[in-house]
């Protein structure tokens, strides 16, 4: 048998203080006039004694159990996305919080008992993250509790933090008109499912937004926009073929996300055309992979642990309410140069 759990009673004792003195020096709490010295006796006790506060005593006086709920579809096991995790980790460890995640893989039914075995270990809030940038249907079970969507929003007008998709199409168009690219910008990467379903995606429209609107305002026009089935290498790969095979051959393209960007690198490779030399590739996502293409892609970056750290301030700062865009910085590579003679 091993010895019993110490409690606070044997920690004052220790220090020779009393279970109220003890007890406010281990909460930090403010107005107590001992000295230092009684400080230091009190937390050396604790030590010496292996003294842990009884959790379920504390949360039952404060309602708090400094835990978070971490609800996702297939976030926890996407290499790409695992940065909302860290970020959101980092931030709950910042505030002395402990993070309880669960991920659904889209099952309706295991989504239901997993937000009720949180919520019945009485988290003090709810972080409910999708992998892809959509609207989604928030789950009843979760409406009465405190909730931020990460990566999403929805009807509910709940708080939610996202990436800033337009302005990251912004800064994509600007860069390419900032080196001289006007007359010649191609795009691939539209779909109209994508563009306009948001239970699908946010970010195609958001992008498409903000590339145009900036081009716009410069008096520039896309020269050519190619739509894809999909946001995948392949589909890249046919866009630029296609693109290539036209008379007039751009001097920039603009793909709409990382994967179509591989393809597009594939295809101009074949097409013994080299990058920026004679066409320039921006981007948008900066997957893992974009730094080690060679020439290095420059591409928007999906700011994920930002995002995931702000899910925890608004969760825990009790004043979040609308939503918060997260800026998507420009990675800059050696993709883009100005515009071939």
């Amino acid at each position: 048998m091993g010895r019993d759990r110490a409690t606070l009673a044997d920690v004052a004792r220790r220090a020779g203080l009393s279970k109220t003195a003890a007890s406010m020096v281990l909460n930090g709490r403010e107005g107590t006039r001992l000295s230092a010295e009684a400080h230091q006796r009190v937390f050396a006790a604790a030590e010496e004694l292996g003294y842990r506060p009884n959790i379920a005593a504390r949360s039952l006086r404060t309602r708090k159990t400094a835990t978070i709920a971490f609800v996702s579809d297939i976030v926890a096991t996407t290499r790409f996305a695992g940065g909302l995790i860290r970020g959101a980790l980092d931030a709950a460890r910042e505030r002395d919080h402990v993070l309880l995640i669960t991920e659904t893989q889209g099952d309706a039914t295991f989504e239901q008992y997993a937000i009720e075995a949180m919520l019945d270990r009485q988290v003090d809030g709810v972080i409910y993250a999708a992998m892809a940038t959509r609207r989604l249907a928030v789950p009843s079970a979760i409406l009465g509790a405190s909730v931020v969507l990460l990566n999403a929003t929805s009807a509910t007008q709940l708080p939610s933090v996202l990436p800033d998709d337009q302005g990251a199409g912004a800064t994509v168009a600007e860069a390419l008109l900032a080196l001289g690219h006007r007359d010649r910008i191609a795009l691939i990467g539209r779909n109209r499912q994508k563009e306009r379903d948001p239970e699908i995606s946010l970010a195609a429209e958001a992008r498409l937004h903000g590339i145009r609107d900036t081009l716009a305002a410069a008096d520039v026009t896309l020269f050519t926009e190619v739509f894809c089935p999909e946001w995948l290498p392949e589909h890249g790969y046919a866009a630029t073929r296609a693109l290539l095979s036209q008379a007039a051959r751009p001097s920039a393209i603009i793909c709409m996300n990382d994967r179509l960007a591989f393809g597009a690198y594939q295809a101009l490779g074949e097409a013994g055309l080299t990058i920026p030399d004679d066409i320039s590739v921006v981007s948008f996502d900066d997957d893992p992979i974009a730094s080690w293409l060679r020439p290095g892609l420059t591409t928007a970056a999906l700011p994920h642990e930002q995002m995931g750290r702000r899910a925890v301030e608004l969760l825990l700062d009790d004043d979040g309410r609308g939503s918060v865009l997260v800026p998507m910085p420009l990675r800059r590579r050696r993709s883009v140069s100005t515009p071939a003679r």
